[in-house]
C-alpha cells in the first residue's frame, strides 16, 4: 500500500484504486461515543486516544473481514455473512468474541423470524 498525499488528507492505494482516509476509518465521533459509554460520566478522552482507537478498530474490522472474504472466495461465494465473520474471529484466535457474536447472530435471526411472522399476520 502506498500513501498518496495529493489533495486533502491521506489515502491508501488498493488494487489500483484509491481509498480516502475518511472512507477507510470509522467516523471518529462514533468511536468517541462508544468509548464514552464505558467511562465515568465526567471522564474526558483526548483526541490522540480517539484517533488511536479509530485506527485500531478500523484495522481490526478490515483484518477480520479480509479473513472472512478469503473463506468466501475459496468457497466461490460473493457474499460475506455473519457466520463467516464468526468463523474468521475464531480462526484468528478471537474465540471469546466469536462465541459472543454467534449468540448475537442467533438472537438476531430469531428476532428477524418473529418480525417477519408479525408482518405476515397484519
Amino acid at each position: 500500500m502506498g500513501d498518496n498525499n495529493g489533495g486533502s488528507g491521506s489515502s491508501n492505494e488498493i488494487n489500483g484504486g484509491i481509498i480516502k482516509e475518511q472512507d477507510r476509518l470509522l467516523p471518529i465521533a462514533n468511536v468517541g461515543r462508544i468509548m464514552k459509554q464505558i467511562l465515568p460520566q465526567n471522564a474526558k478522552i483526548s483526541k490522540e486516544a480517539k484517533e488511536t482507537m479509530q485506527e485500531c478498530v478500523s484495522e481490526f474490522i478490515s483484518f477480520v473481514t479480509s479473513e472472512a472474504s478469503e473463506k468466501c472466495r475459496k468457497e466461490r461465494r460473493k457474499t460475506v455473512n455473519g457466520d463467516d465473520i464468526c468463523w474468521a474471529l475464531a480462526t484468528l484466535g478471537f474465540d471469546d468474541y466469536a462465541e459472543g457474536m454467534r449468540r448475537y447472530l442467533h438472537r438476531y435471526r430469531e428476532l428477524e423470524v418473529d418480525n417477519n411472522n408479525n408482518k405476515e399476520r397484519k
